[in-house]
């Protein structure tokens, strides 16, 4: 068992490179045993990247101070020129590097890569070799077709406007999606290759992938219209005889579902995982070496005990492509088994690491054509940044601020006489503006954009008191037990809430503009159609009677933000008393 170790931020360059030195040196000094078509040692890398949602640029990423690991430290980190500069060192000192996805490499991207169908982020991926992505919840936000689309190439996407204008062609993805519990709910069948067997040197390392199964409540209900989402243990475990029979060496799990962990990224060996990827790991078969994983933006690198109550690997890296996580291990390809692992999250430290050019070319060429759209400046805020970090009632200042703008885009009688506006937290992207310091306080499209990047309509609804109520307690034990997911309120919409109370009782004193919500009458309610159609656990917005299709969130944050000098309103909406 290795102990535990903190690795102060200036000596992570160097930690890195002695990475990479030492899996050069262990491929010469291995023991080279030799069987009938070469060694059957092999040292194999992987490295993977999750959550990464279109960034081909770096964004700001906090990193513990080396010299008080109370503190943080902002540096520029992602992005795909560094990204593949960190990969063409791993390839050099170790030619058996393998980059895999692990979901949501597309979906809620910035304008660069969003506005042009997320073509340049594939088109990137490719380019940097990767070999695997098992899909993650938003890889279905435009719907399983685009999905496939994503997979073969082509033009004919549901957003017509958008694909092929990076190229006049789509080739598709090289690498491929997979998933072992997407099925087709008619025929029960998958839909997806359950997993990929990737050959390096003498060695097969086969990933098999799973996405959470609550994918329906975190995607719009078109996205996965027609599909069925099963348990994420019973799927991959299926799958191993198969990869077994198959003469696998290694088996890594690819699982978009994760934790958090009270420790730093760069804690090796923690022991603080929790969260639904716990449970997963506690079950997996014992053939799995390590788990990578996503979904929660959180880097950590963990061991949890298997059920043959052996430790293994269970790691993340930050989202947006600030952190990569990489596996070093041996493998014995006679016994097809693993001899020796490791693992490490890497930051992708932009200033730092040599850049790929080929990266630089397309980054360019992406940015030459979303450039005109993404600089227009829309609004000066009455501050320098509005940040989404929420405080411990829930509330951010930038969710009132989203929410406003959405009350004011469906307030006038004929956009549907909303009275109040629900925000879910998930759907808001970004600080406004990303980067500060700011001292401008301008904002332009391409902020905006980076916020609200999905283009959702705004829908408004018919909801009684009792329904409003029944919608707020649904906040908790939300997306699991124990964690809440609190929704961005409008202004002149206020309640309370009680954590110490039982569940379905944690909602009082419910008002607007100061008069207690009467259950029986009735309210004009607007929310993204996402939230309208029971997205994010909040099924009882479903029943709502009326419904009115309006703007898209993007244009009413943006008609919002022009319309005045926005300064976010401190008062206290929601109350928290536990």
């Amino acid at each position: 068992m290795l102990r535990r170790q903190e690795t102060p931020y200036n000596e992570w360059r160097m930690k890195n490179n002695l990475l990479l030195i030492g899996a050069a040196l262990s491929l010469s000094s291995c023991s080279m045993l030799l069987g009938p078509s070469g060694p059957t040692s092999v040292d194999v890398t992987v490295i993977g990247v999750n959550d990464f949602h279109g960034n081909l640029l770096p964004t700001s990423f906090r990193v513990p101070d080396p010299a008080d690991r109370t503190k943080t430290l902002t540096v520029q980190a992602g992005g795909v020129e560094a990204i593949g500069g960190i990969l063409a060192e791993a390839r050099k000192a170790n030619p058996n590097t393998i980059f895999v996805g692990v979901g949501d490499m597309t979906g809620a991207s910035p304008l660069i890569s969003g506005l042009l169908r997320d073509e340049p982020t594939i088109n990137a991926l490719n380019s940097l070799g990767m070999a695997v992505n098992v899909v993650g919840n938003h890889e279905f936000d435009y719907g399983f077709a685009e999905l496939q689309r994503y997979q073969k190439g082509g033009c004919n996407s549901n957003d017509a406007a958008k694909a092929c204008k990076f190229n006049n062609t789509f080739e598709g993805a090289k690498f491929t999606y997979i998933a072992s519990n997407v099925l087709d709910e008619k025929t029960g069948q998958p839909v997806l290759p359950a997993y990929k067997i990737v050959q390096v040197g003498n060695a097969k390392v086969a990933f098999v992938g799973a996405v959470l199964k609550d994918t329906p409540t975190v995607v719009t209900p078109a996205g996965v219209a027609g599909l069925k989402f099963e348990d994420e243990v019973k799927s991959i475990n299926a799958a191993i005889p198969t990869i077994k029979r198959m003469g696998a060496d290694a088996i890594v799990a690819l699982v978009h579902q994760g934790g958090t962990s009270g420790d730093a990224f760069d804690i090796v060996n923690c022991k603080t995982l929790s969260g639904p990827i716990v449970d997963i790991a506690k079950t997996l078969d014992p053939a799995v070496s390590a788990i990578m994983t996503g979904h929660t933006h959180r880097g950590y690198n963990c061991l949890v005990a298997g059920p043959d109550g052996k430790d293994r690997i269970v790691m993340q890296g930050d989202a947006l492509g600030h952190l990569l996580q990489r596996i070093d291990m041996t493998v014995d390809t006679r016994a097809n088994r693993v001899t020796a692992i490791k693992a490490s999250n890497v930051v992708v430290d932009a200033a730092k690491t040599p850049k790929d050019a080929a990266m630089t070319a397309l980054v360019q060429k992406a940015k030459d054509l979303t450039d005109p759209i993404a600089r227009t400046v829309i609004a000066t805020l009455g501050v320098e940044q509005i940040t989404r970090a929420a405080g411990p009632n829930g509330e951010s200042l930038l969710g009132r601020v989203i929410a406003d703008s959405q009350l004011a885009a469906a307030a006038p009688a004929s956009k549907g006489g909303a009275v109040i506006a629900f925000m879910n937290p998930g759907g808001i992207r970004a600080d406004l503006p990303v980067n500060v310091p700011n001292p401008s306080k301008q904002v332009t499209y391409g902020d905006a954009f980076t916020v609200q990047p999905f283009g959702n309509i705004l829908t408004v609804i018919t909801l009684t008191g009792a329904q409003i109520k029944a919608a707020l307690e649904q906040q908790f034990d939300n997306p699991s037990a124990g964690t809440n997911r609190l929704l961005q309120v409008s202004k002149g919409f206020t309640y309370t809430w009680d954590n110490a109370k039982a569940k379905g009782d944690k909602v009082s004193e419910i008002k607007l503009n100061g008069q207690a919500i009467d259950p029986a009458a009735s309210y004009r309610v607007v929310l993204n159609n996402f939230l309208a159609d029971g997205g994010d656990g909040f099924t009882t917005f479903a029943q709502g009677t009326n419904r009115l299709g309006g703007d898209l969130d993007i244009d009413a944050f943006r008609a919002y933000l022009t319309s005045t000098t926005v300064t976010p309103d401190t008062t206290e909406r929601i109350k928290r008393l536990n």
